[in-house]
């Protein structure tokens, strides 16, 4: 199972991480997603943005973890577990991008998957 398949299957409809609306979680990674769209284009020049948005995305991954660590979460191990795993794969990534070791495309592919598992159309 690869990264973008697991990012799908921990947001299928009927699941919420956070304590907010599926509809508010969608609208998070959607503008995070666009602000690591938009400010990666406009590199080299701005990499302060980049290096906000890469910030401001792995906040909310970080904060995911958070959700999925603590006892008293609802959702199954395995899916926590799955979350939990993308939150670590984000963070590592992030690093390699900030260093210029690696793209910006995966962390759009993983959000981008999160928001097709909250609106119910991911691809399975």
């Amino acid at each position: 199972m690869n990264i973008i398949t697991q990012a799908q299957q921990a947001y299928s409809p009927q699941k919420s991480i956070f304590r907010i609306g599926k509809s508010a979680e969608h609208q998070l990674f959607s503008d995070a997603t666009k602000k690591l769209q938009v400010t990666s284009s406009k590199l080299p020049e701005g990499f302060a943005a980049f290096a906000e948005a890469i910030h401001a995305n792995r906040a909310i991954w970080s904060h995911l973890a958070a959700q999925v660590a603590d006892d008293g979460n609802a959702l199954s191990k395995d899916l926590r577990a799955r979350i939990f795993y993308l939150s670590e794969f984000t963070s590592f990534h992030s690093r390699k991008v900030l260093r210029d070791e690696a793209t910006v495309d995966p962390l759009i592919e993983i959000n981008k998957a999160v928001m097709r598992g909250l609106s119910g159309t991911e691809d399975r």
